[in-house]
C-alpha cells in the first residue's frame, strides 16, 4: 500500500492558534464517556476541529472498540478510525474517589458526551439535571438507542438491531435476502447527528451563556435517513422493493454487466435517457418507446429494458462502455472494493491522505470532509489505554489514586 501525502501540519503553523490558522473548536474541552463507535465518531470529529478531547476508558483494557479486530498493525479497525486527536484517561468509574476525580474535571469541562448503558450515567450524578446547578454552562450530550423517554428507553441497542428497527434491512438486500449496511450506518448517524447538534448548542451557547441538554437516538437518527422509503410507503403504499445494488425505484440506475465486468450507472432525467439511447446504446428511437418513456414505465418494465441494455453492453469492454457514458455526459462509477478505495486516484490527486502516530507506529488517515481556507484539520496521535491519566490528573490538581 502506497499512501502518498504531505507531513502532518506541513505548511499550517498550528502553534499560531489566535491566528489565521486557528481551528474553530480550539479551547473547547470535551470529556467523553464512550464505547464503540457513536460517541467517538462524534468526539473524534470535535477534535478534527481542534476541541481538546479526554476520552474515559476503563483501565487495562480500555474501550472494548480497541478489540472488535486486530487487522491495523494490531490495532482495531474501528477504534484507529474514530479515536484519533485524543488522550486517554482511564478511571475505574465504581471507585467513588475515581468518580469525584471524573466530575471536577467535568466541571471545568464545555461539552459532556456519553453512550453508557441507558440509566448508567444518571446513577453516577452525571446527567444534564444532576450538572446543570453547578455547570450551568455546560453542555451534556446523551447517544442512545431509543432515547432517555419511552417505552424503548432501557433496551440495549447495537448498530443491527436499529438498522432493523427503522426498517433499512426491509429496504436493502436482494429480493429474496434482506441484508444489513455493510458500515456501521446506525452508530454514524447518531454519531454525526450528536456532532451537528453540539455544534448548534456551542453557538446558542456564545449567543446565551448557557449550556444545554442533547437527547440523541440512533433509531431517531437512522429513521430521518429513512425518510424517502417512509414517504414512499406513504399511506399504506407499497414500499420501495429490494433490487440489490439497483435503485429501487428510477432505472436504470445500477450495476450493469459487460463483456469483462460491470459499471454502475444512473439516468435522473428524460434528456439523460434520450442521450443514452442516442450515444450509449447507439438506438436514438429507443427513447420514445412507449414502454419506457417516462421512468416510472421504465421502473415497470425494468427487465425488457435490462435485457437490451446488457445486449448492447455484451459485447463491449467495461472501458468502451464508460468512455461512451461520459461522452453522453451519463454519470457512472467502477464498482470499487477496498483495494480500490485506498488508492482512489482523485483521493491521491487532491492530497486526502495523512499519516497519523498510533501506540503501533505510523498508519494513513483520510483527513475530514470539506476543505477549509483558514485552517486545516488536527490530525493527532491515536492514544494507547490510559496513555494521558497522570498528565490530566496532575493538570487538574487531583491526587493521583492507586
Amino acid at each position: 500500500m502506497n499512501i502518498v501525502g504531505r507531513p502532518n501540519g506541513a505548511g499550517i503553523a498550528f502553534n499560531q492558534r489566535n491566528g489565521v490558522n486557528a481551528r474553530p473548536l480550539d479551547g473547547i474541552l470535551v470529556v467523553s464517556l464512550e464505547h464503540a463507535i457513536a460517541a467517538p465518531f462524534c468526539t473524534r470529529q470535535l477534535a478534527d476541529l481542534g476541541a481538546r478531547v479526554i476520552k474515559v476508558e476503563r483501565p487495562g483494557s480500555g474501550d472494548f472498540a480497541r478489540a472488535y479486530d486486530s487487522r491495523v498493525k494490531g490495532q482495531s479497525s474501528h477504534f484507529v478510525w474514530t479515536n484519533r486527536s485524543k488522550e486517554s484517561l482511564a478511571l475505574d468509574l465504581k471507585d467513588l474517589t475515581q468518580l469525584d476525580a471524573l466530575k471536577k474535571i467535568v466541571a471545568k469541562a464545555d461539552v459532556l458526551v456519553q453512550n453508557l448503558a441507558p440509566g448508567a450515567a444518571s446513577r453516577m450524578g452525571l446527567s444534564f439535571d444532576a450538572l446543570h446547578a453547578n455547570c450551568p454552562k455546560l453542555i451534556v450530550c446523551d447517544i442512545s438507542g431509543y432515547g432517555n423517554d419511552g417505552p424503548y428507553r432501557d433496551k440495549k441497542a447495537y448498530d443491527l438491531l436499529i438498522q432493523a428497527e427503522a426498517g433499512l434491512l426491509s429496504v436493502t438486500g436482494t429480493s429474496e435476502t434482506p441484508c444489513k449496511a455493510g458500515n456501521s450506518m446506525a452508530d454514524i448517524a447518531a454519531g454525526m447527528y450528536a456532532y451537528s447538534s453540539i455544534l448548534a448548542a456551542l453557538l446558542k451557547r456564545h449567543r446565551t451563556g448557557e449550556g444545554g441538554h442533547i437527547d440523541i437516538s440512533m433509531l431517531e437518527s437512522l429513521a430521518e435517513w429513512m425518510n424517502y422509503p417512509m414517504y414512499y410507503a406513504y399511506d399504506d403504499a407499497s414500499p420501495p422493493p429490494r433490487t440489490g445494488a439497483s435503485h429501487a425505484t428510477i432505472f436504470p440506475y445500477g450495476p450493469f454487466a459487460t463483456k469483462d465486468g460491470a459499471v454502475i450507472l444512473g439516468i435522473q432525467n428524460e434528456r439523460e435517457w434520450a442521450l443514452f439511447c442516442d450515444k450509449v446504446l447507439a438506438n436514438a428511437a429507443l427513447s420514445n418507446d412507449s414502454r419506457f418513456n417516462a421512468n416510472t414505465k421504465r421502473n415497470e418494465n425494468r427487465a425488457a429494458l435490462n435485457a437490451l441494455i446488457i445486449d448492447v453492453f455484451r459485447s463491449l469492454s467495461t472501458e468502451a462502455v464508460e468512455g461512451r457514458l461520459d461522452e453522453a455526459l451519463i454519470a457512472n462509477g467502477r464498482m470499487n472494493d477496498m483495494a480500490g478505495l485506498w488508492s482512489h486516484p482523485q483521493l491521491g490527486a487532491r492530497a486526502r491522505w495523512r499519516s497519523i502516530a498510533s501506540p503501533a507506529g505510523h498508519i494513513p488517515a483520510l483527513l475530514p470532509p470539506g476543505r477549509h481556507s483558514s485552517f486545516d484539520y488536527r490530525m493527532d496521535p491515536i492514544p494507547a489505554p490510559g496513555e494521558h491519566t497522570r498528565a490530566i490528573l496532575c493538570e487538574f490538581g487531583i491526587d493521583e489514586m492507586a
